[in-house]
């Protein structure tokens, strides 16, 4: 099996394995790491997957990746580890679908790249003899997913800024009430200066000596597990070598990338619906040709989605042949034909948002958050407006219970509340303030780790 190694999308000439470009996070001329070539499942080994649990299709997809650094007695016992929850795909009407990823121990998709990312950083960090500084950025599940999979290491410490008024309590009571190697800051700003200030901080000579890495889907490590969940549905839906629609809600675009790796890896998918909130700077891309961030994003009720300039999306420029720099400045233009083809990109609005959890619960029986309404909305426009495809699968990336106002304005039904959730309500919660600026931020960062 070919050894695969990771560079930037900047261009800078450094070449570095798996374990490397994970606990390195972000490259040194602020570009994303890409892997070299991307690894094909066979057909034989695909329709093998029906019969799989979900840490043997997750085997299946990391072994690739990662190659020989982790021996693979230690590389199962990992995953079962991390995924020791279920993944439900739950069936809508005919054959479309809803696969809820909201079943990990912080209710949200991105338990299911944040535990096996941690796991992985703490076996080679012990295994080196080394500890860390996470620093990560979040707009709503991102940070709690990464406190709780950090939590407790004594290799690791994690710092999360999360924007101050786009939260909501629950989400920010996952982060909050933990202490001990957790330490949150609230920002006066948006999740784009929170992500500005990471990347800063990254490469700011100041803090060389702090070993920082990322826990933001601007990490390797934290994209390519992502992509297991799509051949997972796949198998569950699909099988054989019938092709599949995935409608992804995005914000910061990691969803997606993954799912695009996975179609690369053979994955047998038709088309990517992107549905994005009013931060519409994908879907007036794909339509125009002329890619503009929108600054400072629109605050919207799917607020993790609240990104004016997604990250990721200079991976999925690289993917397709052209070249994007951090800040949104288009340096090679992508084969947007090529995208065209396998995307379908849709913008869904608050009002659109609202209408489609009324419609799936009142007609369907289905309980939806606003993020993956956005979703479920942009997989009923591309089936009326494009083709009436089967199978579809559409992702519930949260717990309806984190977003209790907008599912009872919606439906007029007060969401179940999951045990461990309901306990935060009467937890202490611990926090910083700090303004939109990295000036404020750096200095937090100097007292919390130079006293």
């Amino acid at each position: 099996m070919k050894k695969i190694m990771y560079s930037s999308t900047n261009g800078h000439p450094e070449l570095l394995d798996f374990k490397e470009a994970l606990l390195r996070g972000q490259a040194p001329d602020k570009g994303l790491y890409v892997p070299d070539s991307i690894p094909s499942i066979p057909k034989e080994e695909l329709a093998s997957f029906s019969g799989m649990e979900y840490p043997e299709i997750a085997l299946c997809v990391m072994r690739r990746y990662l190659g020989d650094l982790i021996p693979e007695d230690d590389l199962v016992a990992i995953l079962k580890d991390a995924y020791d929850f279920p993944v439900p795909i739950e069936r809508v009407y005919d054959e479309k679908y809803v696969m809820r990823l909201d079943r990990g121990p912080t209710f949200s998709f991105k338990d299911f790249a944040a535990r096996l990312m941690g796991r992985l950083m703490q076996y080679f960090l012990k295994e080196e003899g080394r500890s860390m500084v996470i620093l990560t950025a979040t707009s709503g599940d991102t940070g709690s997913a990464v406190a709780h999979a950090f939590y407790g290491l004594d290799n690791i410490k994690v710092v999360v800024l999360f924007p101050e008024e786009e939260v909501t309590g629950r989400q920010r009571k996952q982060m909050t009430t933990l202490g001990e190697n957790v330490t949150v800051f609230a920002v006066d700003g948006k999740f784009d200066d929170c992500q500005a200030m990471v990347k800063q901080a990254f490469v700011d000579p100041d803090f060389a000596d702090l070993n920082l890495s990322s826990a933001n889907s601007i990490n390797i490590g934290r994209l390519i597990p992502q992509s297991i969940y799509y051949f997972y549905a796949w198998s569950k839906v699909a099988a054989k070598d019938r092709e599949i629609v995935f409608s992804v809600p995005c914000g910061n675009f990691g969803n997606v990338m993954a799912g695009l790796i996975a179609m690369r890896m053979g994955l047998p998918v038709h088309k990517f619906v992107i549905a994005t909130n009013e931060n519409d700077e994908f879907p007036r891309f794909l339509s125009t040709g002329d890619y503009r961030p929108i600054s400072p994003s629109v605050k919207c009720i799917s607020n993790a989605m609240n990104v004016g300039h997604p990250s990721n999306l200079a991976r999925v420029f690289w993917l397709y042949e052209g070249s994007m720099d951090e800040n949104g400045t288009v340096v090679k233009a992508p084969d947007i034909e090529a995208m065209r083809r396998e995307i379908f990109a849709v913008c869904i609005t608050d009002s659109e948002t609202r209408a489609a959890i009324s419609d799936a619960y009142n007609r369907f029986d289905t309980l939806l958050e606003p993020h993956g309404a956005v979703g479920w909305a942009g997989l009923a426009r591309y089936l009326k407006e494009v083709e009436d495809w089967s199978p579809c699968v559409s992702l519930e990336t949260a717990d309806p219970a984190k977003f209790p106002e907008e599912v009872v304005r919606a439906v007029g039904l007060e969401p179940p509340v999951p045990e461990s959730m309901a306990l935060l309500d009467g937890m202490e919660e611990r926090f910083d303030l700090v303004a939109g600026e990295y000036g404020s931020f750096k200095e937090k960062l100097s007292e919390l780790f130079r006293g």
